[in-house]
């Protein structure tokens, strides 16, 4: 072989051994999709791709038929996509395959409007890389069965009219007020039904979906054991005449941390509790334990830690849970804050104190005090919040007893007992509980009560009183009147 020969032959396999080098780096490069997973809720579904390195995702919908087209640039499959379970979700079909000019491509045959959104995110103590597509669903609520939004605002009308004429009559000058009850025609006034509506509830089992909480050593995951707690404290709840449960998850998907207190406030919850099954470092800790939000601080160091670790769920999920009220003045957010946090911080350490009493009765305390600490979940200034740890899923003798349904029984039971009996006792405006507790007395001689078509002015006729005396005696700034309230009969 002449010289040039020799050059063209060596700088051929030059050239070869550059393409191998490069495919090979190439290869390295390129992401993996090991494996994909996928939770369906009410409202959205969650489809998680585990990679093996980070990789460019792009996201866009099709029509004609509906699909939702998924590229990942450099990635491969190396999992078989046929096997998500599809049931309940808005995702008919999956296929995937090599998209032109290399990359992969999945595509998600739909069965319902979507608005899809996705973003990535880095290794943790749990997960590699992963893409994570949500698809969610306009219009759907979050919750299986939500409350009626007219009964949801009952809640409050009763209070907000009782104050609109307290205003009104304060606001009318001297000279301009109306003559006296005696100088005005009767006026017509049919007695308004009470609403004694339910007190609602709103349950929380903790983490969910791809955040599966604490496991214990025997593998029990503390989100199925919370949600079976759950669903059978909803079930005592609902049992109960005038209480109603709504469970802010009912099934393995993953919610936010701010998105369940703000589920529970959309459902006009009365009351929040999320329920946890606690972990620990150390398998000997054991009991059931009380959690409070604290605005100053953990009262103690079991309840920071635990804190820490129960925020953390948002990072799995890869949400900002961060309050925010960046929208109001700094001033007036302290004050808001200040008026709300106080009172419904009270109720709930009110509330988890007769809940520790009860839960003490069918297992053992792992403190014997309400405890304090800045949970995410729990902060929500206008409905009293609890977080409940049924127990230490890392010990391996409770871990066996969280797994047994009887003991799950007498864990809900406990929880709504002491719910209830500070319900009984400081029951919420228009209640059926307020009702009973203001109504259900038996009438003596100078009092009646108040029957349907009943008007004030007849009632003062029949009894000869005068209609403004019958309003002072039983401080009345108007003629309203409930079917069941029970009126206070002044001497003529």
């Amino acid at each position: 072989m002449d010289m040039n020969g020799t050059l063209k032959h060596l700088a051929r396999i030059f050239l070869a051994g550059c393409l191998a080098l490069t495919a090979s780096v190439s290869s390295l490069q390129a992401a993996t999709v090991e494996s994909m997973r996928l939770w369906s809720a009410p409202d959205h579904a969650r489809l998680v791709f585990d990679l093996s390195a980070a990789a460019t995702a792009n996201v866009f919908s099709l029509d004609n038929p509906a699909r939702l087209v998924i590229d990942l640039d450099e990635s491969r499959m190396d999992t078989d996509a046929s096997t998500l379970p599809l049931d309940g979700s808005a995702i008919d079909a999956v296929r995937t395959g090599t998209r032109d000019g290399g990359g992969l491509r999945v595509v998600l045959e739909l069965n319902r409007e979507i608005s899809p959104r996705h973003f990535t995110l880095p290794p943790n103590d749990q997960y590699g890389h992963r893409l994570v597509v949500d698809l969610e669903y306009p219009g759907e609520s979050a919750v299986e069965n939500p409350i009626d939004p007219i009964e949801a605002m009952i809640r409050d009308q009763e209070i907000m009219a009782q104050r609109a004429n307290v205003q009104a009559d304060a606001q009318v000058p001297v000279s301009q007020a109306a003559p006296p009850a005696e100088q005005r025609p009767a006026e017509v006034q049919p007695a308004q039904a009470h609403p004694q509506r339910d007190i609602i509830i709103a349950i929380d089992p903790g983490h969910g979906g791809e955040d599966p909480g604490a496991i214990g050593p025997a593998g029990t995951r503390e989100k199925d054991v919370v949600l079976e707690i759950s669903r059978r404290l909803a079930a005592e709840i609902n049992s109960a005449t005038g209480f109603k449960a709504v469970l802010i998850r009912d099934g393995d998907y993953y919610l936010g941390l701010r998105q369940r207190t703000q589920l529970a406030r959309d459902q006009k919850a009365d009351f929040f509790v999320s329920i946890h099954a606690d972990a620990f470092t150390s398998p000997r800790p054991q009991g059931s334990s009380v959690y409070a939000l604290s605005q100053r601080g953990a009262s103690s160091e079991t309840a920071q830690w635990l804190a820490d670790s129960e925020n953390r769920a948002d990072l799995i999920g890869g949400v900002d849970g961060n309050l925010s009220l960046r929208d109001k003045d700094q001033v007036l957010r302290g004050v808001l804050l200040d008026l709300t946090m106080t009172a419904t911080l009270n109720d709930s350490l009110s509330i988890g104190g007769q809940v520790l009493e009860q839960l003490g009765r069918v297992n053992r305390l792992h403190k014997s005090r309400v405890e304090q600490a800045g949970f995410m979940v729990l902060k929500s200034p206008d409905i009293p919040s609890l977080l409940i740890e049924v127990g230490f899923i890392s010990n391996p003798d409770e871990e066996r007893r969280l797994r047994d349904p009887v003991h799950q029984q007498g864990l809900s039971t406990a929880i709504f007992k002491g719910m209830r009996e500070h319900f009984e006792r400081n029951p919420p405006p228009a209640s059926l509980l307020a009702w009973q507790r203001d109504n259900h007395r038996r009438p003596s001689g100078n009092e009646y009560r108040i029957q349907s078509g009943d008007t004030l002015s007849a009632i003062a006729i029949r009894h000869g009183v005068p209609v403004n005396q019958l309003r002072q005696a039983n401080d009345l700034n108007g003629d309203v009147i409930r079917v069941g309230q029970v009126l206070r009969i002044p001497s003529s």
